[in-house]
């Protein structure tokens, strides 16, 4: 081989290695999700309705947390660069993401309290609206734990040992599993408690996954010199203010991403209940698929960030373009699955000889064509956000992501689903041109990082 490729072999399977443990860990997330999504369709398209939209008012706020938080991937990735061994500097960024996850959570989950008071305001129907306030209620005390999770999973990424997060990752699907088919269906000695019970399922989950997490990184030797938890309770001002300053942005821009989704869903409540079930189960699929290019933006953090601490330009520019052709490369693939199979991938979501079954599917089968076409787009927009992470450039890409999915994507949704028979498939319309958009900005801001001041 060549001696000018080996460098790009060699950061390719960097980046695939470090990848792949985080790719899975996400995927057993999505298998939690999907898992409760299959639960409730046990229950009806009415169930599925109000979780989807719970769901979205819980992720919207709490995807604001996590990405503020996700800054200390970048800021450890940094100092090891830096300094290989640094122990100090990266103890004190994880405590100062603890305090960050205290900070947020509290006042959010009072706020989520009242969510069913906020749907009846909203005009939704009063049984729906009942049902959305009743899940949030359980669901929403899984938001502080979640939020110490992502500190602690940062950690032990950037280290370079993210097989741990995929191992806790998938003894959580199958406790997960246990714990909702036992609260939502009554399974196992448990009382059935329908939605209730999937928003408190799911609220156990994080918290075993959490004392997972704790227990790893006190006793196995690669985490333990850090004394991550010695006297964790004394505040660091000025590291806190920093991860703040440069997670703010990151938290600004994946809250105005996944927040548009939540929008979507919001406006399939006005259009019928059919609908948002539909969508529910479309983007519970591409959701699946979405998982892989997250986690090599998370890879593409790390390596990226490492680079830049040793102020290594050109392993800036191999770390980032090996995860972009990793990222994309993988979504074209998933979208001709997708455009290929909607309807056997939608049948896997609802009892076919369900109410209005054959209904919801047909919808289903529609918003999955376009959610095939918007792969790559996604792919694309997350790997080049997490490659311009890597530098601690989070202004721009929370710009880009405010005009992209709230402007124009649900802008053009709104527009072509109330105003033009498209109804639901008009939203997803929307959708899928709020993420082109995205891509294309954070593609080119990666292309010029040079003239815009980002290396070092």
């Amino acid at each position: 081989m060549s001696e000018k490729l080996k460098p790009w072999k060699d950061e390719f399977t960097a980046t695939f290695l470090l990848a792949l443990p985080i790719i899975l860990s996400n995927l057993s997330n999505t298998l939690i999700n999907a898992t409760d999504v299959f639960l409730l369709g046990r229950l009806g398209k009415d169930a599925l309705a109000a979780s989807a939209i719970g769901v979205g008012l819980v992720i919207s706020p709490l995807v604001f947390g996590i990405g503020v938080i996700s800054a200390s991937s970048a800021m450890i990735a940094k100092e090891l660069g830096a300094k290989a061994h640094s122990v100090r500097d990266v103890r004190r960024t994880v405590r100062a993401s603890f305090w960050v996850a205290f900070q947020f959570s509290l006042p959010v989950m009072v706020a989520l309290w009242f969510t069913g008071d906020f749907a009846r305001f909203a005009g939704l129907e009063e049984h729906l609206a009942n049902n959305i306030g009743l899940f949030v209620r359980g669901l929403e005390f899984e938001i502080l734990p979640v939020l110490l999770i992502v500190a602690l999973r940062n950690f032990v990424v950037a280290l370079h040992k993210p097989m741990w997060s995929m191992i806790i990752g998938f003894i959580n699907v199958g406790f997960n599993a246990f714990i909702n088919s036992g609260l939502i269906l009554g399974y196992w000695g448990f009382p059935q408690m329908g939605l209730l019970g999937a928003g408190i399922g799911s609220s156990f989950t994080a918290l075993f996954s959490l004392s997972l997490f704790i227990f790893i990184i006190s006793t196995q030797k690669p985490f333990r010199r850090y004394s991550i938890f010695g006297r964790f309770w004394r505040i660091d001002k000025v590291r806190l203010k920093e991860l703040w300053n440069l997670g703010m942005p990151i938290g600004f821009q994946v809250g105005f991403e996944v927040s548009v989704f939540a929008a979507a869903v919001f406006l399939m409540g006005f259009i019928s209940t059919n609908a948002t079930a539909a969508h529910s189960i479309a983007l519970q699929i591409a959701s699946i698929s979405f998982m892989v290019p997250m986690g090599i933006a998370q890879a593409a953090t790390v390596r990226v960030g490492n680079a830049l601490g040793r102020g290594d330009e050109m392993g800036i520019a191999r770390a980032g373009w090996a995860s972009y052709i990793i990222g994309v490369g993988f979504m074209a693939m998933m979208a001709l699955v997708m455009w290929n199979i909607p309807y056997t991938l939608a049948g896997l979501f609802i009892e076919k000889d369900a109410a209005d079954a054959a209904t919801v599917i047909m919808i289903a089968v529609s918003f999955i064509k376009i959610a095939a076409i918007f792969q790559i787009f996604d792919g694309a927009q997350v790997v080049g956000a997490g490659m311009l992470r890597g530098l601690h450039d989070t202004k721009a890409p929370m710009i880009f992501a405010l005009i992209g999915y709230w402007v124009i994507g649900l802008g053009v949704g709104a527009y072509l689903a109330f105003y033009t028979p498209l109804q639901g498939v008009g939203i997803w319309i929307g959708l899928a041109t709020g993420l082109g958009v995205v891509a294309i900005l954070m593609i080119i801001r990666w292309q010029f990082r040079r003239q815009y001041g980002l290396l070092p």
